[in-house]
């Protein structure tokens, strides 16, 4: 059969031309933040791309077909419509073949802007492991996916409702190169320092760029992470952070939750705990991500 995937004209030639192209999630808007948010984020997500000489390329999946750089139109209809279901790379031929629509995870979006030779990637927070992993074996698919794809992909470190430690040996095992963004301490996503620290920080997005230019040289077929934490003044508060994570694991083990549902609840528990906060401080880890992602495109496509 022919190739499903469908990339915009815009990010085709842009990616023809070695011009900086931008990859951006959609499960950030259809099933992460509440509506009507979603939209908001998404569609300034795609203005801030752009203000900053980048092609930004949403990625989603619009009735079975997996697409590289959404309409703003198809943005809205993911973020609203009801049907919409989540998909990491295993379900998207699945997603094809029923005509479904559906969120892309970052193992999903991360794959398909490989296909499409699209090289940098932001998003808010990676999955990682579990907590409770070494019995249930619970880990993201985000991780193994990225071991795969030479890519460099932006993120606020792991969700800090996971198991840091363990996810940052996993990253060791499967070969993902880790490096921070100006700091060596690890961020935990709602907050700037997991307390747990990297080996090695860049300073600039052009050390980026000549981190992954020379990856590549080399035949190194993994992605490049760069963790890249929000600023102290924007973190949720370390201590109502911790109080009300252990609050959340007791009521998830309370509830019986368990396996894929645990993210979610842990998340939603987060942000009635702190009446919102914890979804400002997620807007806000989202859009330094995406500024610092369109940096290392620039620098990247050599155009600065």
């Amino acid at each position: 059969m022919s190739d499903p995937l469908v990339i915009a004209p815009e990010v085709r030639a842009a990616v023809a031309d070695g011009e900086p192209v931008l990859a951006l999630e959609s499960t950030i808007f259809t099933h992460g933040l509440p509506r009507p948010r979603n939209i908001d984020v998404a569609l300034e997500a795609e203005a801030r791309v752009r203000a900053l000489g980048v092609v930004s390329a949403t990625i989603g999946i619009i009735d079975g077909r997996p697409t590289v750089g959404l309409s703003p139109e198809e943005i809205e209809r993911l973020a609203t419509a009801d049907d919409v279901v989540k998909a990491s790379v295993r379900d998207v031929p699945v997603a094809v073949v029923k005509g479904l629509s559906a969120g892309t995870t970052v193992a999903a979006t991360a794959y398909l802007a490989a296909r499409a030779g699209v090289r940098v990637f932001s998003t808010g927070g990676l999955g990682g492991v579990h907590r409770g992993a070494p019995q249930t074996f619970d880990e993201s698919a985000d991780l193994p996916a990225l071991a795969g794809l030479p890519l460099v992909v932006v993120s606020a470190g792991v969700k800090s409702i996971l198991d840091i430690p363990l996810t940052l040996e996993r990253l060791e095992t499967l070969g993902l190169a880790v490096i921070g963004y100006r700091t060596t301490d690890y961020p935990g996503f709602y907050v700037a320092d997991s307390g747990h620290d990297i080996e090695f920080a860049a300073d600039s997005p052009a050390e980026i760029a000549a981190i992954a230019r020379t990856r590549d040289a080399l035949g190194i077929a993994s992605t490049l992470l760069v963790a890249n934490p929000l600023a102290p003044e924007r973190e949720l508060d370390p201590a109502e952070h911790d109080r009300v994570l252990r609050r959340a694991l007791a009521a998830a083990e309370s509830a019986g939750i368990a396996g894929h549902d645990t993210t979610p609840f842990l998340l939603d528990f987060f942000q009635r705990e702190t009446a919102g906060r914890s979804l400002d401080v997620n807007v806000e880890v989202y859009r330094g991500n995406v500024d610092l992602g369109a940096h290392i495109a620039v620098a990247l496509s050599g155009a600065v």
